[in-house]
């Protein structure tokens, strides 16, 4: 009797070997397809903490990845050469932007991102990319830069205000000052990715510059300067590379412009910080409040986008536009809005790798589900659709509706169940980056080259 229960386990255990086998070959020839939409993704791959899924068990782990909807994808096999090209020759720079808006504004999770990207390859720093002193215009600055001034700025946001005197750009902000004299200074702080910068270009006043514009020499001896009246800006370019910096403007004599109320008023809409070193420029662009409205509006956005085109852009915009009622949220208007705004990125480059990413789950005024996120999610997808692109579906990935709530009890969002807190941004930031490295591996199995670090 004994060997006869012994024979049947044996065949027991056969059978359940060849099935795991079968299984495990046919996963592999799916995750080896040439389909972007027939990948299989594995759960984890080194940035999150595995345990993260014992600790945090109702987050869905196995949808943080690029979904495609479409066998090929143009602009992201474009975007991989690129990358595969600059890793093996080192002779060229990605210009990423990540657009959105709190949560871009603070610039946590989107920073996390930056430090990966510019620290993952060796011998590609890449560069900063677009600043703006959120701190000069009364409002919150990123933990990673500083800037810091002696005089008194007026702020603008394009979410808050539009005067005729202000021109919105790319950064949505803009700070003035009247003084005669100004001083501006920038700093990095508390972020392992301090690129190196020899080349600044102040997005200013467009028309005759009514201030000089004068580095301290010391600390970076100016090679040259050159100002554009059209586009609105100066470049001025350093013998060395610093990682810090002082500016001094001076107001130039009011007989020398007719609209002498105008001249007397500095404009500054971004500081746009460069090198010639290799790698992948991170640009982060965010307003508190802003929605896909508020950039469509800003009428320099799309020339100074033009200024360095862009390689890549992730959209990480909608919840201020679905922060409203079931009954007042128009669908296809925030489709449409964000098919403008595609339209944009693609005039500037039309091989641009667009990444739309799904917004996380909130609450409507803190007490009401907010069903508009899924209503967002569909549009994502059908223009993931149309133009081939891919979606990172956050809202997925947290749970879908009601999950903020869930992560706010497990010390992962804030009160308001809209913002996260320090441990949520941390562990949104991996899985962006995690997302990504897995999006490269999905690549490498069509291309056979390798871009990512495995242990041996």
């Amino acid at each position: 009797m004994i060997k006869m229960l012994m024979k049947f386990g044996y065949v027991i255990f056969s059978v359940l070997c060849f099935i795991a086998c079968k299984t495990h070959s046919q996963d592999a020839s799916v995750r080896n397809s040439d389909a972007l939409n027939k990948y299989v993704n594995v759960n984890f791959f080194g940035i999150v903490d595995s345990t993260a899924k014992i600790k945090y068990p109702f987050i869905h782990f196995e949808r943080n990845h690029y979904q495609f909807y479409t066998y090929n994808s143009p602009n992201f096999e474009k975007l991989f050469y690129d990358i595969q090209q600059m890793v093996r020759y080192k002779d060229r720079k990605l210009n990423f932007y990540h657009i959105g808006g709190s949560h871009i504004q603070a610039d946590i999770y989107s920073n996390y991102m930056r430090e990966q990207l510019q620290s993952y390859w060796k011998g590609l720093p890449g560069e900063r990319g677009l600043v703006f002193p959120f701190d000069l215009a009364g409002t919150n600055n990123p933990w990673n830069y500083a800037f810091h001034s002696s005089n008194r700025w007026k702020g603008y946001r394009s979410v808050v205000t539009r005067p005729d005197s202000v021109s919105y750009g790319i950064m949505g902000m803009a700070i003035s000052c009247t003084d005669s004299l100004i001083d501006i200074g920038f700093s990095y702080k508390k972020t392992t990715s301090t690129p190196p910068i020899d080349h600044v270009r102040i997005y200013h006043n467009k028309g005759e510059m009514p201030y000089t514009i004068q580095f301290d020499t010391i600390k970076t001896p100016v090679l040259r300067q050159t100002t554009n009246t059209d586009l609105g800006y100066t470049d001025t370019y350093f013998t060395k590379e610093a990682v810090h910096f002082d500016v001094k403007f001076t107001r130039l004599p009011d007989s020398l412009f007719i609209d002498t109320a105008r001249s007397k008023t500095l404009f500054i809409y971004g500081f746009h910080l460069m090198n010639k070193r290799p790698g992948i420029s991170y640009t982060s662009i965010g307003v508190n409040g802003a929605g896909l409205y508020t950039y469509i509006d800003n009428v320099n956005f799309e020339e100074q986008l033009m200024e360095s085109p862009p390689d890549f852009v992730a959209f990480s915009v909608g919840t201020n536009d679905g922060n409203t009622t079931y009954a007042k949220f128009r669908p296809e208007i925030y489709k449409k809005n964000l098919e403008t705004m595609m339209q944009k990125v693609f005039a500037a480059n039309p091989n641009c790798a667009i990444l739309l990413t799904v917004p996380n789950d909130a609450y409507y005024m803190k007490k009401s589900l907010n069903r508009n996120i899924a209503r967002e999610r569909e549009m994502i997808i059908e223009l993931a659709k149309e133009y081939q692109l891919p979606v990172w579906d956050f809202y997925g990935i947290m749970g879908e509706l009601g999950s903020s709530k869930t992560w706010q009890r497990s010390g992962l969002m804030r009160t308001d169940l809209v913002h996260f807190t320090s441990e949520g941004y941390k562990l949104k930031g991996e899985m962006f980056f995690e997302s990504f490295l897995k999006w490269l591996e999905q690549m490498e199995l069509r291309q056979q080259i390798s871009l990512i670090k495995r242990n041996n």
